[in-house]
């Protein structure tokens, strides 16, 4: 079969190499899309080989069950399926609770296996996955199924973690209506009944945040958080959700951010936001307020997102590619002109 691999740092390319064989409690999926995430830009531009034999990139992954392990009794050949991407233990305290996404046998990292993150991935024609993986999509378009594996599922946990704070009159802010925030907005529009403010830059993104359903668009700069207290009589916002995660969106939402509200660490960027212990007051950060970093989402945040997108509530805008020009690809999500995903059809 044909699959995109990262062969050396830097270095991606469409190699032929054996269909997966099937462990016991595994099955067979033939890939019918898989999503292209910031998380694939981190492996291509990291300095040393994640391991010495080539990786198959992709963790959003969407395809038809064709084979199953000889322990598989559950999961039929034939079920189109998404693949959740938190490849835990599925036995220990945190699994058993209903929390994959930060598995105890995942130690400190609390990162469970991710197909395309060190087990081979999804940018292939067929992938192996463990059986418990796969969730039935129904008809279901594979283009849509794939980022909802992970778009729809961070932004689901991450919003389902913040419920509490979604109380009619509130206000949430989504910063970066990228893969991910274009989906959120969308989630909080369908299952909240708050006020959503969505702030990214170009005129582009901005019309992309009102056709998801944000209430309000704001050009990012210098005065978005102003802006933001403006809006809520000087109090601030109850929920921001950052999706972009550098130095500058960090400080925007501890800045924007009320007191008692949530403020949730979504984007990877590598951002400070220069939260410190001192009396709350002005611009830091104010009384109550949680912050939290948020990683990927549990099972059951995968199948309500599903649901979602099945219902037509929510339907993430991608730009597809074939899979012999994931180079392509992944060269324009580095450069920033994906709208929305970019999503690879073997």
């Amino acid at each position: 079969m044909r699959a995109l691999q990262l062969t050396d740092p830097g270095v991606i390319e469409v190699r032929q190499v054996p269909v997966p064989t099937l462990a016991a409690d595994q099955v067979l999926v033939e890939v019918g899309a898989a999503g292209l995430c910031h998380s694939d830009l981190h492996l291509l531009h990291f300095p040393y080989k994640m391991r010495e034999e080539p990786l198959t990139l992709g963790h959003e992954i969407a395809g038809t069950v064709v084979a199953v392990g000889s322990a598989v009794t559950e999961v039929p050949v034939g079920q189109r399926s998404a693949v959740y991407l938190c490849w835990s233990c599925g036995t220990c305290r945190e699994c058993a609770g209903g929390n994959e996404n930060v598995c105890r046998a995942a130690g400190r990292t609390a990162m469970p296996p991710c197909p395309g993150l060190g087990p081979d991935g999804g940018m292939a024609e067929y992938v192996a996955v463990p059986a418990r993986a796969v969730v039935d999509i129904g008809d279901l378009d594979f283009t849509q199924a794939a980022p909802i594996a992970d778009a729809g599922l961070t932004s689901m946990h991450a919003i389902s973690g913040v419920a509490d704070h979604l109380y009619p009159g509130a206000t949430a802010v989504v910063v970066g209506v990228g893969g991910l925030g274009h989906v959120a907005v969308q989630i909080l529009a369908a299952t909240s009944p708050v006020r959503i403010v969505a702030v990214d830059v170009g005129a582009e993104q901005l019309a992309l945040a009102s056709a998801c359903g944000a209430d309000v668009v704001l050009e990012s700069g210098p005065d978005t958080a102003a802006q933001i207290l403006a809006l809520t009589d000087g109090r601030g916002a109850e929920v921001v959700l950052d999706f972009v995660g550098v130095d500058e969106t960090a400080q925007l939402s501890v800045a924007a951010v009320a007191p008692n509200g949530a403020y949730r660490m979504i984007g990877l960027g590598g951002g400070a936001p220069g939260v410190t212990a001192e009396p709350a007051g002005g611009p830091g950060w104010p009384w109550g307020a949680s912050i939290r970093k948020s990683y990927g989402g549990t099972r059951r945040d995968l199948i309500d997102a599903l649901a979602l997108a099945r219902a037509g509530k929510v339907t993430a805008t991608v730009e597809t590619f074939a899979l012999a020009d994931g180079r392509v690809a992944f060269d324009r999500l580095a450069a920033g002109s994906i709208r929305g995903r970019a999503v690879l059809v073997p």
